[in-house]
């Protein structure tokens, strides 16, 4: 409520199977290319604000051009902020050289490939300087070996993979897990060059000759099998190649979202289906899901390969891009966020003791409409049902009483409205806090005094802070009777480290009211035991390692926690009553039956790599220390 978790990255790939001009001709446009990248990344725009980058592959240039191009953006609008330096550039040359021939304009422009590469970046970690947007690259003299690389990825095991470029003799530029995925595969890379340089040496094939031929043989079940096999996380990455080549892959757990579509003019891959879908206007059905621990490959000859690299996993996509990352356009996510709202309905009706005459409806923020939608729905039926039994029920024609039974409604309103022209910029606490208290406008006078209830939805709790200090303050001052705060999320306990920024233990409301129910039982001992085996384990390797802060929550059923909840956000001089909703798992699962990515809600983490995370987030908890588990 009123507390953002950061998003995923976004990636989109396009690939144009036809020359330049055969665009030009049936589209009347060289910037088909360029358009579409623009339109896929636009429409992923909720997935990353913090900065975005472009690459492209110039392919058949003669030797001199320019044949690989990246641009680069940290400012407010970074997508608008590179296409308007691209388009600028485009039509400054257009003005400027009266000529038809698309070789010239390649020539001169180097954007204008036939290979693109965009990203939207949403950073968990590091800073938000241009050094940390995608794509990133690994130049090098030779085509074939040089690299533009994007991804939504993080790795659980990062310091492993760093140590292993050390061991092969490297020197990383930095820590990080993009660097390190980065030169792992160009590691391969290199020494898939440097063998087929070698067997085509050894024929007496000339060095130009060479390069060709390398071109057209890597094998890319070599460099990205090999890539591939130590990570632990969750990945979504595309890459290109100075020669031509580009590829896709995804984790083997399928954790985070990729789809794709090709035909006779074009391959296009993207984190979102819909952004596909709109971008070139196709039918739902021909968007397919890259299947997991799959590469996709397409060749520079335009060929289309797909590489089992791993073994596919027990399938653990992320449930969280359901619930509230990936827009809700999608006609699978829009049922399924309805029908998280929708198995909300019974347990609300209880809560408001079926009074739905005393009872307002609304919901916060907009990303929650659907949810809300769904909720209403559930509502309604319930509504229809009533009134059905009440009008078999009359024992006479009195119209009074039958217009009362057909009036009856759900109430539905907008009570807080987000004033967009205030940030919340301030980070000393009192200030910020009574500046978040004026983000939101209140609707005044749909709330009777005392006597209605007032309904809340929202996608996910996670901190509790926000909801604490300034939403539930805020709505208090619509004087209802009872104010009750659905989540459609289930209760968050334990970190994600597979991409979105929830790290830390003591961030959790759920977590910070399972210890205030250890204290409160004289249970302190499992805070010790748990700590002393999470201690203990981290000498295992990482397959062996189980997790031990499920031990936390063991002793304590989701209605304590979540009374021990409401009690932990409540504000002290609230006058309502207050309650909170939250969505269980089974109805979660209900609701979005094929994407079953549950470890933020349950601790099932599906790599071992999360298990280890999770005690090591608890370890940092008890000793102290406010920094990332990975």
């Amino acid at each position: 409520m009123g507390e953002p978790i950061k998003h995923e990255c976004g990636i989109a790939l396009i690939r144009l199977l036809k020359p330049l001009a055969y665009y030009k001709e049936k589209y009347h446009t060289p910037l088909y290319g360029l358009n579409k990248l623009y339109i896929l990344m636009e429409k992923q725009h909720n997935r990353g604000q913090d900065g975005a980058g472009v690459g492209m592959v110039n392919m058949n240039l003669p030797q001199g051009s320019e044949y690989m191009f990246r641009l680069r953006s940290v400012e407010s609008n970074p997508i608008a902020d590179i296409f308007n330096k691209l388009y600028s550039d485009y039509y400054k040359f257009q003005s400027s050289y009266a000529v038809e021939d698309m070789e010239i304009y390649k020539k001169n422009l180097p954007f204008l490939g036939e290979l693109l590469l965009g990203h939207l970046r949403y950073g968990t970690f590091g800073g938000n300087d241009i050094r940390q947007c995608h794509p990133v690259y690994r130049p090098n003299n030779y085509k074939t070996r040089c690299l533009l690389l994007a991804g939504n990825f993080n790795m659980t095991n990062n310091e492993e993979l760093f140590n292993k470029l050390v061991d092969l003799g490297q020197y990383p530029l930095n820590f990080t897990d993009t660097i390190t995925v980065l030169e792992k595969i160009g590691h391969f890379l290199d020494s898939e060059n440097e063998h087929l340089y070698k067997e085509f040496k050894s024929k007496n094939y000339s060095k130009k000759e060479i390069t060709d031929l390398i071109a057209e043989n890597l094998s890319y079940q070599y460099i990205l099998g090999k890539t591939v096999r130590d990570f632990d996380g969750g990945y979504a990455m595309a890459g290109i190649i100075g020669h031509g080549d580009a590829f896709i892959i995804r984790d083997p757990s399928g954790i985070r979202p990729a789809y794709y579509y090709h035909d006779d003019e074009v391959f296009v891959a993207a984190s979102e289906r819909p952004a596909i879908r709109t971008s070139f206007n196709l039918p739902y059905q021909e968007i397919k899901e890259v299947p997991p621990g799959q590469a996709i490959i397409i060749k520079k000859n335009g060929n289309i390969e797909h590489l089992q690299l791993l073994e596919p996993k027990t399938p653990k996509s992320c449930s969280f891009e359901r619930i509230y990352f990936s827009r809700g356009t999608d006609e699978d996510i829009y049922r399924e966020r309805k029908k998280l709202g929708k198995f909300l309905a019974p347990r609300v009706l209880k809560s408001i003791n079926y009074d739905i005459e005393n009872t307002v409806f609304s919901y916060i923020p907009n990303t929650a409409e659907v949810a809300f939608l769904g909720l209403i729905e559930g509502l309604n039926e319930y509504l229809d049902q009533k009134k059905k039994d009440e009008l078999l029920n009359i024992d006479n024609k009195d119209t009074y009483i039958i217009e009362r039974i057909i009036k009856q409604k759900i109430r539905v309103e907008k009570i807080a409205v987000k004033d967009t022209k205030i940030r919340t910029f301030i980070t000393e606490d009192a200030s910020r806090s009574d500046l978040v208290n004026h983000v939101y406008d209140l609707t005044y006078g749909l709330i009777k005094t005392r006597k209605d209830n007032l309904v809340v939805l929202d996608d996910s709790i996670v901190r509790g802070t926000t909801l604490k200090e300034s939403i539930i303050k805020l709505l208090d001052r619509l004087e209802p009777h009872k104010m009750i705060i659905l989540s459609s999320a289930p209760q968050i306990r334990y970190p994600d480290c597979y991409g979105i920024d929830m790290s830390k233990l003591k961030d959790f409301v759920a977590f910070r009211a399972a210890l205030e129910l250890i204290k409160e039982n004289e249970y302190d001992f499992l805070i010790r035991d748990t700590y002393r085996k999470c201690k203990e384990d981290a000498n295992l390797s990482t397959e062996q390692i189980v997790n031990h802060v499920k031990d936390i929550y063991a002793n304590f059923k989701n209605e304590q926690i979540t009374s021990k909840i409401t009690e932990l956000v409540k504000p002290k001089k609230m006058v309502a009553e207050l309650e909170i909703i939250y969505q269980s798992i089974e109805d979660l699962h209900a609701a979005i039956p094929y994407h079953d990515g549950d470890w933020y809600f349950t601790g099932d983490y599906p790599t071992p790599g999360g298990n280890k995370v999770v005690n090591q987030a608890f370890i940092n908890f008890y000793e102290g220390r406010d920094i990332r588990a990975y």
